[in-house]
């Protein structure tokens, strides 16, 4: 297993890495609303979505992959209600054929977030 970690995303907030890479296969561990360069969690859940997708999106780039190459996407929101939103600003990021994906809500999240995604990508 290799881990994989960029300064583009935020540090991981306990003992683990942002994603670990072995035998084609990225696993990127949740990823949080938090802005890298402030290490603050934004605002609103649009906001916090965005960064969430950016952070995503720095780590498949880090082993040179991109969103095409997910498979599994898991998200976890504390309000059902932004699932609407969520769609709108998921299909920003992926198109056709989408990943396999579950969203669960959740009573709470690290640091008070609104919405965490996890995601598998293969190359």
């Amino acid at each position: 297993m290799k881990p994989v970690n960029t300064t583009l995303a935020p540090a991981a907030i306990g003992p683990y890495s942002q994603a670990a890479f072995k035998n084609g296969m990225l696993f990127i561990s949740g990823q949080l609303g938090i802005d890298p360069n402030t290490g603050n969690l934004a605002e609103s859940f649009e906001a916090q979505s965005y960064l969430v997708f950016n952070n995503l999106k720095a780590i498949l780039e880090e082993e040179g992959m991109s969103f095409a190459n997910a498979v599994k996407v898991s998200v976890f929101v504390t309000n059902m209600n932004n699932f609407a939103a969520l769609n709108e600003i998921y299909k920003q990021y992926f198109s056709q054929p989408f990943p396999a994906r579950e969203v669960i809500q959740v009573a709470g999240l690290p640091k008070g977030g609104d919405v965490e995604i996890s995601l598998i990508a293969m190359k």
